[in-house]
């Protein structure tokens, strides 16, 4: 279903240029960004705005008229015969040789602005426990002294006298194929069918101007690195006071010197001395959240394997619940004995049923280059 950009406006399908641009002036101030700064109204502000640049040109007022959309896909007027606009190559050789050629019209003074893309470094315990920054950006924003009208007075625009409001002009040129109708911007209005009487001293007639602002933004928590925050309206306003972009906040996570992220997991190693693998022992590993929580270690734990403490790693994003915090433990062997080690150790071998020999398939083990290999496979 088309959408009703009379209504949006609040004007009569009849209503005048005039009476539409001033519908439109009285809403966007209403509903501006830096005016009112809530979400529905940055929503409200594109709505109003864009429904302004549909019925201020003719050819999509005129599809609006028919009962079309013109910014819905099929609801311009396709191409004419052959691929061409219009009528096909005839058109163009009448527009070439001195005919009339169609007119683009003028465009919209009043122009969305500019998407903005800011970076932004935070900790791993900032991701885990969310953050809030306030950051500067140098962007466009609405001139306070005209309001986005481009007047020093406020006053509207009026219809270029040099092109008649058509934002362009023709001009004839001879050559040898003959007469050639040329179409170029219009010098005076520079395509936009209107002038202002009363340029804005501030903003030579922009509406807007160059500053610096802060804004605060609010990072989620459990975000993960290059993941984006969408801020509705606040990047750059648009020409003519018109809706802002969205500034988008990429965030980049610094490497942590404990833990790796995997997921909503935390991966940690921790080193085992081999009479602790052997006997068994416990550690105490301090979280994100600055909680202490105890990692047993059970007797005969062997290299390379995973301990699991459940829900102590990343907190899920916009869900309930938290990731797994998981340890994976590195059994060291010394390289420096003294004689009274070594004594013990000994004797410890000489005690011990078991020696150095070569794995067997049947053995019932899983061999240490599998368990290796299944490992990197998870």
């Amino acid at each position: 279903m088309a959408r009703d950009y009379y209504g949006i406006l609040g004007v009569s399908s009849s209503a005048s240029e005039q009476e539409i641009k001033k519908a439109y002036r009285s809403l966007a101030r209403k509903y501006h960004p830096d005016v009112n700064p809530s979400e529905e109204a940055a929503e409200k502000f594109k709505e109003v705005s864009t429904a302004y640049e549909v019925l201020t040109d003719p050819e999509k007022r005129r599809i609006v008229d028919m009962g079309g959309d013109p910014l819905a896909q099929g609801g311009a007027p396709g191409p004419g015969a052959g691929g061409f606009p219009g009528g096909g190559l005839g058109d163009i050789f009448e527009a070439f040789f001195g005919g009339g050629a169609a007119s683009r019209g003028p465009r919209s003074r009043v122009q969305p602005g500019s998407d903005a893309l800011l970076r932004m470094d935070i900790s791993l315990e900032d991701a885990y426990a969310g953050v809030r920054r306030e950051v500067t950006v140098d962007t466009a924003v609405l001139c306070e002294t005209c309001q986005g009208t481009g007047s020093e007075s406020k006053a509207d625009a009026v219809t270029c006298e040099h092109c008649r409001g058509m934002g362009e002009v023709q001009e004839v040129q001879r050559s040898f194929l003959g007469n050639v109708m040329t179409t170029r911007e219009c010098p005076v209005c520079h395509g936009y069918g209107e002038t202002i009487k009363d340029p804005c001293h501030t903003c030579d007639g922009e509406g807007r101007v160059r500053s610096r602002r802060d804004i605060t933004v609010a990072v989620p928590v459990g975000i993960s690195h290059g993941m984006r925050i969408r801020m509705s309206g606040a990047g750059e306003v648009g020409h003519g006071g018109g809706p802002a972009g969205d500034l988008y906040v990429e965030i980049s996570v610094r490497d942590h010197q404990v833990f790796e992220r995997e997921g909503d997991d935390l991966h940690l190693t921790v080193r085992v001395p081999m009479v602790d693998a052997a006997l068994g022992a416990s550690i105490t590993i301090q979280g994100l959240d600055g909680q202490e929580r105890e990692l047993v270690i059970e007797p005969g734990t062997q290299p390379a394997e995973r301990i699991r403490l459940e829900g102590a790693g990343m907190p899920r994003l916009r869900r309930e619940g938290h990731g797994d915090m998981l340890a994976h433990v590195d059994v060291t062997v010394p390289t420096h004995l003294d004689d009274r080690t070594r004594d013990l150790l000994a004797e410890v071998r000489e005690h011990s049923r078991e020696s150095a020999a070569v794995r067997h398939s049947g053995d019932g083990e899983e061999s240490l280059f599998s368990r290796l290999r299944n490992k990197f496979r998870r």
